[in-house]
């Protein structure tokens, strides 16, 4: 899917520490009803959004500085923020990302990412990724957005693309 990472919002990496936090105690029950399995969402990129390729998105977001500790990074970071805060790479017209093949790994949304930037084990990979587009897609877009829309159902359809 065409888009650009953006960073998690800072409700997303609060509510991260606190799970990090509460990892030690005890953990929430993983089942419900007869035993069943809760079922998480699978995370999955939707076409057309690109809400994440806003790299410029306000005060209620971490800053590069917050989120890289290689000074290159936040250097290729803002090299590739246009004036209007949009990724210099994504053409705003089709919603896609003129680089993706070759974006830069903090533009992925994969688990490896996520742990080297985030802290966020696999296993809470999905969840965390969800929550972030989520408030990134409300926060671009609006919480009554055909995007968020878009998403939400994604990630409750299996086979979904």
């Amino acid at each position: 899917m065409p888009h650009a990472m953006a960073l998690p919002t800072c409700s997303t990496v609060c509510s991260v520490a606190r799970a990090n936090m509460k990892a030690k105690g005890k953990q929430s029950p993983s089942s419900v009803g007869f035993g069943s399995r809760r079922k998480e969402p699978l995370w999955r990129c939707v076409e057309g959004c690109g809400a994440c390729c806003k790299l410029d998105k306000g005060p209620s977001f971490p800053t590069p500085e917050e989120i890289f500790t290689d000074p290159r990074d936040i250097e290729l970071y803002r090299s590739l923020m246009g004036p209007d805060g949009w990724c210099i790479n994504f053409d705003k017209g089709n919603r896609t990302c003129s680089i993706y093949n070759d974006r830069p790994y903090f533009c992925r949304v994969e688990p490896e990412v996520f742990q080297s930037l985030f802290g966020i084990k696999k296993k809470k990979f999905n969840k965390e990724a969800c929550s972030f587009c989520r408030d990134t897609i409300k926060e671009i877009y609006g919480s009554q957005s055909k995007e968020l829309d878009n998403f939400n159902l994604s990630i409750k359809s299996p086979g979904f693309s």
